[in-house]
């Protein structure tokens, strides 16, 4: 683990937590509602987070891992679009 980020990491709890919720939600808006692209499109913003969070994590400079979390924070805003 990266030493930029390595105490107990609410960050990441919360963005796995978001993209499980997510992923219900793709489920429902698929399955109930028939939504699949705007749902398909949820489904990877919303997930991206997390992924971005994770990989910050290991990064190999403070440039790298900053990178990396405003990539996190660019895809929670096009979550919320």
């Amino acid at each position: 683990m990266s030493n930029y980020y390595s105490k107990e990491n609410k960050i990441m709890e919360k963005s796995k937590a978001f993209a499980l919720k997510i992923i219900k939600l793709y489920n429902y808006l698929c399955k109930n509602k028939k939504e699949y692209i705007i749902a398909k499109q949820l489904l990877k913003s919303g997930t991206s987070i997390g992924a971005n969070v994770r990989e910050s994590q290991c990064a190999q400079s403070k440039k790298d891992f900053t990178a990396k979390m405003y990539i996190a924070f660019k895809e929670a805003n096009e979550t919320e679009y």
